[in-house]
């Protein structure tokens, strides 16, 4: 029987040091496809994606940079979206953040190459210029509680922070049941120093990320539509969410829009993944949410956004945990333990 599918791309952050020998250890049979891109990185003397991830040794200052993490999560990613089971009926795409842009080539609205030369481009420019930062905050309890009026508080607070001189700070992602914010250094201490410690990780730094979705990434973008063309972009062949909820239905695109969307809106205003998730969930109510590796930490931010959005009845996390252990409809395909229901 035929299993419906809504596929999820991660972002930035998700290939750490358990990560390393992904692309080799899960899929040694798609050595052609990632040499093609090793190919485009030699163009411009970058070090290759297969001699990164068979390295012997990570490090964070390394492997957290966007010309180096960016390009190996498209090529993990998209590895694994092609590696589904035959049953599982993918009927839509979206991803987080970053993970827009696998989405596009999961969805084929770019070509595996042309994904990752988007992917790889706006990775390096992040990091040549690195403008501004990131820090990590929630607004649900460990219980995953919706708070809607503490999430006010930090928002009107974010504000207060945006309009004192020197200061800059706004909403990078509404992601589940936190608050990825972004700002110069002056603009995060000044959150940092306003609201306390939480669960023995928050506020979290995020090593190695600009402010990403921010007017402060105005000026990359720019470069981003001068590097690449509104011709490497293609009708989709499956529906695409975007970081707005906004639906990109096959055969009814224009294209150039999307590429006006992905190098503009998408890279300097607020991407809420958590609308994007609870639209996938109204709009095309899937069997499965799968979320394609490396990594398996946007899993909780899916079961959360779905918790904030009371799918299913769901309202925090002991409800999520009940359906999931009833029957599992949520997969992270970077835990050991999940892989397989999603592969076959």
């Amino acid at each position: 029987m035929t299993r419906t599918a809504v596929v999820i791309c991660p972002g930035r952050g998700t290939y750490n040091k358990p990560e390393l020998g992904f692309l080799h250890r899960h899929h040694p049979d798609r050595m052609d496809l990632f040499h093609r891109f090793d190919a485009i990185r030699a163009e411009t003397g970058q070090e290759t994606l297969t001699a990164l991830d068979g390295a012997g040794r990570y490090s964070v200052g390394k492997y957290s940079r966007g010309d180096v993490a960016s390009p190996l999560i498209y090529a993990a990613s998209l590895a694994d979206a092609q590696a589904l089971a035959e049953d599982i009926e993918v009927v839509a795409v979206t991803g987080n953040s970053m993970g827009w842009y696998i989405a596009l080539a999961v969805a084929g609205a770019l070509t595996p190459e042309n994904g990752f030369r988007v992917v790889n481009t706006m990775g390096t420019l992040m990091q040549e210029h690195l403008i501004g930062g990131q820090l990590v905050y929630p607004f649900v309890d460990e219980d995953w509680v919706n708070d809607p009026v503490c999430k006010s508080v930090l928002l009107n607070d974010v504000t207060r922070i945006n309009t004192m001189k020197g200061h800059t700070l706004s909403l990078s992602i509404d992601l589940g049941g936190m608050l990825v914010l972004a700002g110069n250094e002056a603009g995060l201490k000044a959150f940092e120093s306003n609201h306390p410690a939480l669960q023995d990780r928050f506020p979290l730094r995020l090593t190695n990320h600009a402010a990403f979705h921010t007017a402060l990434q105005a000026s990359v973008a720019a470069e981003g539509r001068t590097q690449l063309g509104p011709d490497l972009f293609d009708q989709p062949k499956q529906p695409m969410i975007d970081g707005r909820g906004k639906i990109w239905w096959p055969g009814a695109t224009d294209t150039r829009a999307l590429w006006a969307y992905t190098l503009g809106h998408q890279v300097t205003e607020t991407y809420d993944f958590t609308h994007a998730i609870q639209t996938a969930a109204r709009e095309f109510a899937p069997d499965l949410f799968i979320v394609t590796g490396p990594g398996a930490t946007l899993g909780g931010a899916v079961a959360q956004s779905l918790t904030l959005g009371n799918w299913r009845g769901m309202a925090h996390k002991a409800s999520f945990q009940t359906l999931q252990d009833t029957d599992a409809f949520l997969i992270a395909m970077g835990r050991g333990d999940q892989r397989a229901l999603a592969t076959g």
